[in-house]
């Protein structure tokens, strides 16, 4: 489990492709303080450490976690949002995170708002019943504050704002209209929605 605060950016360092790729990630966290097998957040991805080196860790990425993930993320010199696992009785900052990929979502517009960004986002049909104004999204592994939804013609959207704190300390300060990213429901809003089916 995580909570969506993000505590480093992480860079791909190398990939062996394979079924499994094997993915190398340089990170500023003290590995001697990663044990193997422990999971660690990759831009929402939940993944297992399977060794490790001061200042990198590596991961097995499986084909269906590929396809099922942001274009491009498993390349070398991709920036990750990355998470450790959360430790019973540390502070929950942001939302229950489990790791697990909802939909890919992208971003269709980027407009100033003060010294803040509003994103907007374009996300798949099915899961737009599960997002809600002033509800908790997960998008790259980041707990977000979701402002405002809408659903049209072209799809549905949702628009989130990044302040400069969330700028700086994830992968958003440098994300462009087009990027492709990760997103992870609110728990919450899954179990809700699906007992409103069982319950009719």
């Amino acid at each position: 489990m995580f909570t969506g605060i993000i505590t480093d950016i992480g860079t791909v360092k190398a990939v062996a492709p394979r079924g499994d790729h094997s993915v190398t990630i340089a990170t500023d966290y003290d590995t001697a303080g990663v044990a193997l097998g422990a999971s660690i957040a990759c831009s929402g991805v939940c993944l297992t450490v399977v060794a490790k080196a001061p200042g990198e860790f590596r991961v097995d990425v499986s084909a269906e976690t590929q396809r099922c993930t942001a274009a491009g993320m498993w390349t070398p010199g991709r920036r990750l949002n990355l998470e450790r696992a959360l430790k019973v009785g540390d502070e929950l900052g942001g939302h229950i995170v489990t790791g697990h990929v909802d939909a890919v979502g992208r971003i269709a517009d980027i407009t100033p708002e003060g010294d803040s960004h509003r994103l907007t986002f374009w996300m798949p049909a099915d899961i737009a019943p599960y997002v809600a104004a002033k509800g908790s999204i997960c998008l790259d592994g980041a707990s977000l504050t979701v402002n405002s939804v809408a659903d049209g013609p072209d799809g549905s959207h949702f628009t989130v704002n990044i302040i400069p704190h969330t700028a700086q300390w994830t992968t958003f300060g440098g994300a462009k209209a087009g990027d492709e990213v990760n997103i992870e429901i609110d728990v919450l809003a899954r179990y809700l929605h699906r007992m409103k089916m069982v319950l009719g």
